[in-house]
């Protein structure tokens, strides 16, 4: 150890809902879970190698140990015969990937299919529409390979038109599924919806995926934890990053109970990247809350009031959309944007406005009781896109983020790519893999002033103009 007085372990510290990645050093030291339903009915946490206690050396260190970190290192360890350490900074999988809503569609970053033709142009649309299938294929076998226990439950995607006005779009863009991509996407009338799929009362129709599965975030995450340590992975806990110093190819990663050394560095800390870790990911991201709450289960009257019939996911069209599902306890999650701030996170204005919401599909829900309810940061980019990159070409540095909510499946392939590049291997060229997360410098803490009048501006295009 770097000096005797540095204990062993470190007692668990309690759960920080306040934390803000903008103003905040950092996501803390061996923090606790947030109050997830995830959590709570995943049962025990997976071993781990602990903390850092000493100096050490590392083939490749891994930062982050989410969805994205766990999959570098499964597909180092795996495919390319490295030996990854993982630093996590609280417990595994700490950040989005026990906080999201485990819905896992055919997507990657925000933007549709023809926002992808307006930015890139059909040629490279279509690629990057090869690339999200494929990604949903890894998604998939990583969950086979280890037989994962993360209750999956496929079904398609439900893209929830929230009022008539929608329906041109969607239909536009359901017919360019299909005719420029081949992809087998389907419009339902609202009659059509309520009969045979799910009675959300304000719907106008919807579109339909093929690909779409709901997933117990954290036990898929405690899956691929299990996995990258059998396959060779040290997934260190409570050993957050709190100081990085690069010495010609070597770099020196400095933790509460030692320094790494390594010539190799993959970040994946996604919405909780803190702003000081690297100038390579310092404001790269405009880190989003998004709030999520989980009702106690359901009654047999309430569910046929509902009529709930499928359990894969559902999104309505809003700008800032509401994502929700049946649970296969007959509990419904549902999640939506949430404070600007951390400082704000816990009034509880923004769970009414949830509650609302809910009650807007679902009239028999109005009131119902809540077993879990919590926030967590979503790693939106400037552009609205991911990159899997590596950002300079002179220090083996990499980073893997800024999936703007759609991680839970598209995170295993970036894992994936991330390996490919860190050992050497030929990648697609495609956007997202050849240029870094753009920047606004110094202007995304002020980004948040316009934030607040953006979500202003959302609410009256989506519910009145």
């Amino acid at each position: 150890m770097p000096d005797g007085s540095i204990p062993l372990c470190w007692p668990k510290a309690s759960y920080d809902p306040k934390y803000d990645p903008i103003v905040d050093a950092g996501p803390g030291h061996n923090r606790d879970f947030a109050p997830t339903y995830w959590i709570g009915t995943a049962g025990p946490s997976p071993e781990d190698d602990g903390p850092i206690i000493a100096d050490c050396e590392a083939d490749v260190v891994v930062i982050g140990s989410g969805y994205t970190g766990l999959s570098t290192a499964i597909h180092l360890a795996r495919d390319h015969g490295r030996q990854p350490v993982v630093l996590e900074a609280n417990s595994v999988a700490w950040g989005c990937s026990t906080r999201n809503g485990g819905q896992a569609q055919i997507s990657s970053g925000r933007l549709k299919r023809s926002q992808w033709i307006k930015r890139w142009g059909v040629d490279v649309a279509r690629a990057m529409h090869a690339e999200v299938a494929e990604a949903f294929d890894v998604f998939e076998a990583l969950i086979a390979e280890d037989d994962i226990e993360c209750d999956p439950q496929p079904g398609g995607h439900y893209y929830i038109a929230h009022r008539d006005k929608v329906m041109a779009g969607l239909r536009k863009e359901c017919d360019l599924l299909n005719k420029t991509f081949g992809y087998g996407a389907k419009m339902l009338s609202r009659e059509e919806l309520h009969e045979d799929h799910v009675r959300d009362r304000e719907a106008a129709g919807a579109m339909w995926e093929p690909d779409g599965t709901c997933i117990h975030a954290a036990k898929l995450a405690f899956g691929y934890v299990r996995m990258a340590r059998r396959l060779g992975a040290k997934v260190h806990t409570g050993s957050p990053v709190m100081g990085w110093k690069q010495v010609g190819e070597w770099h020196f990663l400095r933790t509460p109970g030692g320094v790494v050394k390594t010539r190799t560095v993959a970040v994946a800390t996604a919405g909780y990247t803190p702003v000081g870790l690297h100038k390579r990911t310092k404001h790269r991201l405009m880190p989003i809350l998004s709030n999520s709450m989980v009702t106690r289960p359901l009654t047999s009257s309430e569910l046929r009031d509902c009529g709930i019939q499928v359990t894969s996911p559902l999104t309505d069209t809003r700008t800032l959309r509401h994502y929700y599902r049946l649970l296969p306890d007959n509990r419904v999650q549902i999640g939506s944007r949430s404070a600007v701030t951390g400082r704000d996170a816990e009034n509880e204005k923004h769970l009414a406005m949830l509650r609302k919401g809910l009650a807007r599909k679902f009239p028999a829900l109005e009131g119902i009781g809540l077993d879990y309810s919590w926030w967590g940061w979503v790693d939106v980019s400037h552009d609205m896109m991911p990159r899997i990159c590596q950002p300079d070409a002179s220090a083996r540095i990499f980073y893997a983020m800024g999936y703007g909510g759609n991680g839970v499946m598209y995170s295993a392939q970036a894992g994936r790519r991330m390996a490919q590049m860190i050992a050497g291997q030929k990648i697609p060229d495609l956007p997202i893999f050849g240029s870094q997360l753009p920047s606004h410098g110094l202007l995304t803490p002020f980004r948040r002033l316009g934030q607040r009048m953006a979500y202003g501006w959302y609410y009256l295009k989506d519910e009145i103009l």
